[in-house]
């Protein structure tokens, strides 16, 4: 069997049970995936894909041959589940109207979902700038960054993933990104990022130690401009501590270091809150949002920027063909408005409460789940052999996804070890407890195993 790497940002595609996982599926699909395989150039984490998708709606994804699968993951584009009528409604009604705005021009959409972003974010980030795509949104910021302060040297964190472009490969730490890809983006230096404990949300002196190694850095290096962090890591759901964060906030502000937060998966309410740095009482100097932005159906990222960043009327931050999209800004406006109309944070809390009972339970029943964390709708179980040396249980991991997905529920591994569920906020609580009586059945199927 290939062995699992660890710092794995997804879950491993060329396993023996992959390969298993393959040779189960039925002729035609397995013909569908060969012409996939045979067009695309092929790349860790999807190829080879898993299944071929014919429709989704709601929390499903679902099959070309009508299976239905509770969508866990969904690259976190599905905050309002998928083909919302709302969403698709404003989608229709923009292409009729003005599906395209030339570069130099403006657009009503495009005003209207400016104000509207500004209006729900603390009052300090009155401006924004717009993108096709989260990875170009940390782009503009890391210039940005730069044009303000004069410095180029930016500090992120290793493990943290803020896009798939060179310059966001290098601010990021995520090796299957990284490797064999030769010199990157000069001016990077990465710090160890702070590792979750549960109960300790408000101080953890362990933590301490990690906005002192950044204190170090910004006083030997001498010359940074940027901090970029994710406020919560996503994929293996890593949670700071409030004291954390506000010190990190506190030293920016003492180096003149321009604190920049990667909400793209998680901002709009993922964990209860429109944007999760209020979690903490803080606020960025630039924020990034993206992928539930576009409401499943549109790319679309943004840059918040608070009015001092406001300095680059002389360069070109974001000269994008497809900045101000009518269209993906109509969609925007579209799914801020549900979120807000519907009381969907409202509803996040309360199912919140019940993501950390069943989480709670499958710690006190199954030893393999040595721990586990989590905000709103955003939870990762982490895995382990044995609770004494918290060893990963990396193939146990493998096993109950397979299991799961053969059985109507679909997620990510991260790390290795870490399943981590991220479903749409529109979830019922329903659905929600029938995706954890899959994922116990795995559970159980492991540990008589």
């Amino acid at each position: 069997m290939i062995s699992q790497n660890l710092t794995q940002e997804g879950d491993v595609n060329l396993t023996d049970r992959r390969k298993a996982w393959y040779d189960a599926l039925s002729f035609e699909v397995r013909m569908a995936l060969e012409d996939d395989a045979s067009c695309f150039i092929h790349q860790s984490l999807s190829t080879p894909c898993l299944e071929v998708v014919s429709d989704c709606m709601g929390p499903y994804i679902v099959t070309s041959e009508g299976k239905k699968i509770l969508d866990f993951h969904g690259n976190n584009v599905h905050h309002v589940g998928y083909k919302n009528p709302k969403i698709l409604e404003a989608l229709h009604q923009q292409v009729e109207t003005l599906p395209f705005s030339p570069r130099r021009y403006t657009n009503q959409p495009a005003i209207n979902l400016a104000k509207k972003l500004t209006k729900i974010a603390p009052d300090e980030l009155t401006r924004v700038l717009f993108a096709p795509s989260g990875s170009l949104a940390n782009s503009m910021a890391i210039k940005l960054a730069r044009i303000y302060t004069g410095r180029h040297k930016i500090v992120s964190m290793w493990g943290s993933f803020h896009g798939a472009g060179l310059d966001t490969i290098s601010v990021g730490g995520e090796a299957v990104f990284r490797k064999d890809i030769g010199p990157l983006m000069p001016g990077v230096v990465h710090v160890p990022p702070p590792i979750s404990y549960r109960g300790l949300w408000n101080d953890d002196p362990q933590q301490d130690r990690y906005v002192e190694y950044i204190r170090y850095v910004f006083e030997h290096e001498g010359d940074v401009g940027a901090l970029i962090a994710e406020t919560i890591r996503d994929t293996d759901v890593q949670i700071p501590t409030k004291n954390f964060w506000q010190k990190v906030r506190a030293l920016c502000d003492e180096y003149g270091v321009v604190l920049i937060l990667d909400e793209i998966p998680i901002a709009l309410g993922k964990t209860g809150k429109m944007f999760t740095f209020e979690h903490y009482g803080i606020v960025p100097d630039i924020v990034t949002l993206g992928k539930g932005l576009g409401g499943g159906v549109f790319p679309m990222a943004a840059l918040l920027a608070k009015e001092k960043l406001n300095i680059a009327e002389k360069q070109s931050v974001g000269h994008f063909t497809h900045e101000k999209t009518p269209v993906g800004c109509a969609v925007a406006l579209a799914v801020v408005n549900y979120i807000e109309e519907n009381q969907i944070l409202e509803h996040v809390c309360k199912l919140e409460r019940r993501m950390y009972k069943r989480c709670m339970d499958f710690k006190a029943h199954y030893p393999i789940v040595g721990d586990f964390r989590g905000l709103g709708l955003l939870w990762g179980l982490e895995l382990v052999t044995d609770r004494h040396t918290k060893k990963r249980a990396c193939a146990e991991a493998e096993k109950i996804l397979y299991h799961c997905l053969a059985n109507g529920l679909n997620f990510k591994i991260s790390q290795g070890n870490v399943i981590t569920l991220s479903p749409p906020l529109i979830i019922t609580e329903a659905q929600l407890n029938q995706a954890f009586d899959i994922l116990e059945e795995a559970l159980i199927l492991v540990d008589k195993s």
